[in-house]
């Protein structure tokens, strides 16, 4: 799947969750809707931005993924500046209540499905649907679609809270989203005066592909104790598609289904392999502050660029990523690793308002890449908000903030694109800001 939603639509996905966290949370504040065996939870949110140095389809071509060279060019003559956006995010929860199966068995289901700007958020791709099995002394089984940790828990609350949600939860070598996953969990631990949950989660991908299968596992910890929490992450993903968009579902090495040769047999796409470890934590200061952090390693195999196919008069190719070139008898992929960091900072200092800040910094990547892929390049992004709770879920908010690339050039290799996140293209400028307001319904 090519991310072309997240980098190229700057005001529609990269402002849209970034101030969730100013004014409210599903967890506490949802007014469930309960009928039958079902509970109907959720959110709908509107938001109205502006932001500076906006280039709407200054790419030459259009669309592409950014790993492909020919999409490195900018078109001549676009014009860009300050310029309005608004989004509307609509998401329900379906959950069926815990029946009671004896013997300290329970199971549930869960659907959640999101739209944005009233259409599917990703075609194809569930956010629920699964069931779970639970018992008090033995833990938990899930299967079926749902999100990874990874993603989940770097959207909310690390950086919902802290108006860094897209930035830092979609960014980096990880995936987002499973669809054919199970994932078994053990029972809460009593660890050094402290509450510890492990959980091991392994995902099938696509399964139309036989060659170079994908197969995704992730590890998960939780450890409470007292005004800290700390949730470490490790994810390793082979041969799913190539990529830097965190939240990105897991399905196969690339979007094209192989070419069939002349000898009737398909042509390889070369298998990949990516990986993350991450710790994030929370600090209860005092009961108006809260301090959060985050540190994320991030390594890709690399990914050779090969044609899959052909229409007529065009190659199709792979989704290659970090290549020196397209020739197919010389290109050649290579490895890459990088180091992501985000802090923050949430101040309740009125019964009803609060006020926060995040920071995301996207470091340089380490590669043996002769061509600049975009490995030399950082960013730095920071935030502020105001929320103000009208009722219990229902809420108002502000924001605003600034981001600054290293330099001008193709964006830093955590991104999803060159222009993710705030709109600003690091081809066509360095630096860029934004300021915006919203509201939000939970139920």
């Amino acid at each position: 799947m090519n991310p072309k939603s997240e980098p190229n639509s700057p005001l529609r996905f990269s402002l849209v969750l970034t101030a969730m966290g100013l004014s409210m949370t599903l967890s506490t504040n949802a007014m469930a809707v309960d009928f039958g065996p079902f509970t109907l939870t959720g959110f709908a949110k509107a938001e109205v931005s502006r932001a500076s140095n906006q280039c709407a389809d200054c790419q030459l071509n259009a669309g592409e993924s950014r790993h492909r060279p020919w999409a490195d060019a900018l078109a001549p003559g676009k014009p860009f500046g300050t310029k309005q956006g608004n989004v509307t995010l609509f998401q329900p929860y379906l959950g069926t209540k815990e029946f009671d199966l004896g013997h300290g068995f329970k199971v549930k289901g869960l659907f959640s499905q999101r739209w944005r700007d009233g259409k599917e958020d990703i075609p194809g791709i569930w956010y629920e649907q699964n069931g779970t099995l639970l018992h008090e002394n033995y833990g938990s089984v899930q299967i079926g679609a749902f999100p990874t940790r990874s993603w989940s828990l770097a959207d909310y609350p690390y950086g919902t809270n802290v108006g860094i949600a897209d930035s830092w939860a979609s960014s980096g070598a990880g995936y987002g989203l499973l669809q054919r996953a199970i994932r078994l969990g053990l029972p809460l631990m009593d660890v050094a005066n402290g509450d510890l949950h492990l959980e091991a989660t392994y995902d099938a991908g696509d399964s139309k592909w036989q060659v170079n299968k994908p197969e995704f596992y992730e590890l998960y910890a939780k450890y409470v104790k007292g005004p800290l929490v700390l949730d470490a992450v490790a994810q390793s993903a082979k041969n799913g598609q190539a990529l830097s968009w965190g939240h990105a579902p897991f399905v196969a090495t690339t979007t094209q289904q192989p070419f069939i040769g002349q000898d009737n047999k398909p042509l390889l796409v070369d298998g990949n392999h990516q990986s993350i470890v991450m710790l994030m934590a929370r600090y209860q200061l005092n009961a108006k502050t809260d301090l959060y952090g985050g540190i994320r390693h991030n390594r890709w195999s690399g990914t050779k660029a090969v044609v899959t196919g052909y229409v007529a008069p065009n190659a199709l190719w792979n989704d290659m990523f970090n290549v020196d070139g397209v020739d197919a008898a010389t290109n050649k992929a290579y490895s890459a690793s990088s180091t992501d960091i985000s802090l923050g900072a949430v101040y309740r200092f009125a019964p009803k308002w609060n006020i926060n800040t995040g920071m995301v910094y996207l470091g340089k990547a380490n590669t043996k890449n002769p061509t600049d892929r975009g490995q030399s390049n950082t960013l730095l992004l920071n935030t502020i908000g105001l929320g103000y709770e009208i009722q219990p879920g229902f809420s108002v908010y502000g924001f605003a903030g600034l981001v600054n690339y290293g330099k001008k050039g193709l964006a830093p290799m955590s991104m999803p694109g060159h222009a993710a996140f705030t709109g600003v293209d690091s081809r066509v400028s360095k630096s860029g800001n934004w300021m915006g307001a919203g509201l939000v319904y939970t139920f």
